[in-house]
């Protein structure tokens, strides 16, 4: 396949980018950069499955909440995907289908830059042309991306002296927000009240009742009750329909968030029934560019939980909420298993998120980690 040359490569850029425009950054920065950045192919590729048990110290009681949701989840599964140029570069990703990941050999890296369709392969893209222009990932998404970001702790609906200290431990490590999974099983006031009794005062808990609790009336007598810690500041998903949160709206005293698209969003900022979007499974490219554009238009922001299981994926997170201004918090649910699989710390320190400046994502797979781990 012959190499592309700037001026395709450019043209391309400028109509898959359509709704960012040809001023876009990527456009941008690969009309500045040398030809051999923008002429490399992908020239092999590396998918290695791995499963990560779940850490020590919650393995017994996380492998029984995914049971209790007929889930049978021993451990963390990832794919490793590894993208290489004919220039020598390598680009790191996870997840994606090796069908689709085959199909990129022979082709610019460029021509995916904005193909949501590649699902979690496109991460590998991202690092691979940060690399390539000695760029972190978050300055080819945006001119001016932040510093840094809010990380959340992330809990699945553990008894309440787990959850008390899951949470210590969230806050001695530089967290200042905990998403925290709400089941039947469990009563979440009394969660809430081992949380709070085991933290800063600056410390903040939502939580994500994933539609179990199944009524307003259920919804609106545990969001008045869990509203009476300071702390507690948003439900995720209490209800299903539209018509459930017509009934909900103005008398929740918490912050209502629900995934992207399960209320038309439109509707949602005519009629004023969500404060917050949750964006999930993964999103990345336009997807998650339109996604923030919208927050900021219509001032209901983004909860990114898209890449929040490994390194790899809390790396894209990072630079995604630095690039796009409509996303307020992504999550670390790495934080549940034995290994993230990166070199790197995901270091927090007064509840914020330094991005890693380094060329590309900033995070160096474990090859170790990943041998250790790897499906055989």
């Amino acid at each position: 396949m012959p190499r592309p040359n700037r001026r395709e490569l450019l043209d391309y850029l400028a109509k898959a980018g359509a709704a960012l425009g040809a001023g876009s950054p990527a456009y941008q920065i690969a009309a500045a950069s040398p030809a051999s950045v923008a002429t490399m192919r992908i020239s092999r590729y590396e998918m290695i499955r791995t499963h990560v048990p779940w850490h020590e110290r919650l393995r017994d009681i996380a492998i029984l909440n995914w049971r209790r949701e007929n889930m049978d989840v021993p451990h963390s599964p990832h794919t490793v995907v590894k993208l290489y140029t004919d220039e020598g570069l390598m680009g790191i990703g996870e997840g994606g289908n090796e069908a689709v990941v085959k199909s990129m050999v022979g082709r610019s890296p460029w021509e995916f830059f904005y193909n949501d369709g590649l699902g979690g392969s496109q991460t590998a893209i991202y690092d691979l042309l940060g690399k390539a222009t000695g760029l972190p990932v978050c300055r080819l998404l945006s001119p001016n991306p932040k510093k840094h970001i809010v990380q959340a702790y992330w809990s699945l609906s553990y008894p309440p002296d787990i959850l008390a200290r899951e949470a210590k431990l969230g806050a001695s490590q530089g967290y200042r927000v905990h998403k925290v999974k709400i089941r039947m099983w469990e009563d979440p006031v009394k969660q809430a009240e081992a949380i709070f009794a085991s933290v800063p005062s600056d410390y903040r808990v939502w939580g994500d009742a994933n539609h179990c609790w199944g009524s307003v009336a259920r919804t609106l007598h545990f969001a008045t009750k869990l509203a009476e810690f300071p702390g507690y500041f948003g439900i995720e998903s209490p209800v299903r329909s539209t018509e459930e949160y017509r009934q909900l709206k103005g008398k929740i005293p918490l912050r209502l968030a629900e995934h992207w698209g399960l209320v038309n969003p439109m509707l949602a900022a005519r009629e004023g029934l969500l404060d917050v979007h949750i964006s999930a499974s993964p999103t990345l490219g336009r997807t998650i560019a339109g996604q923030s554009a919208f927050a900021q238009m219509y001032h209901i922001p983004l909860w990114d939980e898209s890449s929040c299981w490994s390194g790899i994926g809390l790396a894209v997170q990072a630079h995604q909420a630095a690039a796009y201004p409509g996303i307020e918090f992504t999550i670390n649910a790495a934080v549940t298993a034995e290994d993230d699989l990166v070199k790197e710390a995901f270091v927090m320190k007064d509840g914020l998120y330094d991005i890693p400046q380094k060329p590309g994502l900033g995070v160096t797979v474990d090859d170790d980690a990943v041998d250790r781990y790897r499906v055989r």
